[in-house]
């Protein structure tokens, strides 16, 4: 059967529906408005009454004891990592292929980051890349369930334990994905993620803490939380519990110097967003299973996914990725394949994802503290500094990863419309007929 000439070399497009919303998000609807505009009215902004309410029914939905409310997804990261013991000196093991946030708050503190290179199928951190950069410095695996498919939580897990190493839980891409029926982010030690404007929970700029730690949860009230006396805290003199009164002297003034207040407009909003999120996301996985079910078998590509049956599930599917095989279509690289696709009307098909990190200048000769040298080792006892080579799937991503469309509404028309565009860049790619 001969294939329709590529948009690329004139033919018509192959999308040519209008997609209408089905790219839109967040949703927003006169609910969040209202919620809103009961905060500014009343100049609640800067309160807590909402972000308290949030913060409950957060925990709630995802299966925690605790969960608290920051003003981003950095600062949540930031606080998890100081209050699970990372100080100068020490080491975090992070993935390079993730959002800098996930890293640099370890620098921030004094402490290195020995990257670890991520699974080729996942695009997850590869824990047969783990265990062999613990020493007796390392204090936190830091994963990340990158665009939104979950990490290996069972071996990552196995090897904390092994070496009394915490691991906490970037979920910054993944709020409600599943790893085996488990919510990512409450397997963990910690979880911490960003709930800002482009996020699959999104509910403008603002993140979320989540343990079952007690003594996690108090260590980030007292690093950043200073208004929080009255909360359930052995930090803050309200609370009777008080196993070590020595540390009420921390009420009122933030260890960390931070504040970490979240604005109310994006809590009143989130308790919204909250609560359609399920129903939503439950759309959104029907829409991006019938795209990649569509594409089963086709050369090139390959879905970022979990396997079926598995109980683990993509969440939102923040940032869609698909995978990308050249050796399949005659070593035609990711950029001219997207280049094709674009013309056809996918105009989010690009090349890669996250820029590896461990190459970036910040992580070789960034001086924070004026020290003279590079904090990555100003306070090490090791260089863990990693350069072109060292991490080769994370190198590799520009040309094994590509973006494809992130459906917020499982409408079949168009998403058939999507998959054949593929199909038909696939099929001149797979004749030698690209040029």
């Amino acid at each position: 059967m001969s294939l329709a000439t590529l948009a690329l070399h004139g033919g018509p497009k192959a999308v040519t529906i209008d997609p209408g919303d089905i790219f839109t998000w967040p949703i927003v609807t006169s609910e969040d408005e209202d919620a809103v505009l009961d905060v500014l009215r009343r100049g609640a902004m800067s309160g807590t009454d909402v972000t308290k309410q949030f913060e409950a029914e957060f925990a709630d939905w995802i299966g925690t004891e605790f969960a608290l409310g920051y003003p981003n997804g950095t600062e949540s990261l930031r606080a998890a990592v100081w209050a699970c013991g990372v100080r100068a000196g020490d080491e975090i093991i992070c993935p390079s292929i993730t959002y800098w946030a996930s890293a640099t708050p370890a620098l921030g503190l004094g402490a290195a980051v020995n990257f670890a290179d991520i699974n080729p199928n996942t695009l997850c951190i590869d824990p047969d890349d783990v265990e062999h950069r613990i020493c007796h410095r390392t204090k936190a695996i830091v994963v990340v369930h990158y665009a939104g498919h979950p990490c290996d939580m069972d071996r990552i897990m196995a090897i904390a334990r092994r070496h009394g190493v915490r691991v906490i839980e970037d979920v910054s891409h993944a709020q409600g994905s599943l790893y085996k029926g488990r919510m990512c982010g409450t397997i963990g030690d910690v979880g911490a993620m960003s709930l800002m404007a482009g996020k699959s929970l999104a509910i403008g700029e603002a993140g979320m803490l989540v343990t079952d730690d007690r003594d996690i949860y108090e260590r980030c009230i007292a690093y950043g939380h200073y208004e929080r006396t009255g909360a359930r805290s052995h930090y803050n003199s309200p609370d009777q519990q008080v196993t070590d009164p020595s540390l009420r002297q921390f009420a009122g003034v933030p260890i960390g110097g931070f504040k970490h207040r979240m604005h109310q407009l994006s809590s009143a909003m989130g308790r919204v967003q909250l609560r359609y999120y399920p129903g939503r996301i439950a759309e959104i996985q029907r829409a991006m299973n019938r795209f990649w079910d569509l594409l089963e078998g086709v050369p090139g590509i390959r879905a970022h996914r979990p396997e079926p049956g598995s109980g683990s599930t993509m969440g939102g599917w923040y940032h869609a990725r698909g995978l990308y095989r050249a050796e399949e279509l005659g070593g035609l690289t990711s950029g001219a394949f997207c280049e094709a696709m674009r013309a056809e009307g996918v105009t989010m098909c690009v090349p890669g994802a996250n820029a590896p990190l461990h190459t970036h200048n910040v992580f070789h000769y960034a001086d924070l503290f004026g020290l003279g040298k590079p904090t990555m080792v100003a306070f090490a006892e090791r260089d863990v500094r990693q350069g072109l080579g060292t991490l080769p799937v994370s190198e590799a991503v520009a040309e094994t990863v590509i973006g494809v469309p992130w459906f917020k509404h499982d409408r079949p028309e168009v998403i058939e419309q999507y998959a054949a565009a593929f199909r038909r860049v696939v099929g001149h790619a797979a004749r030698g007929q690209m040029t």
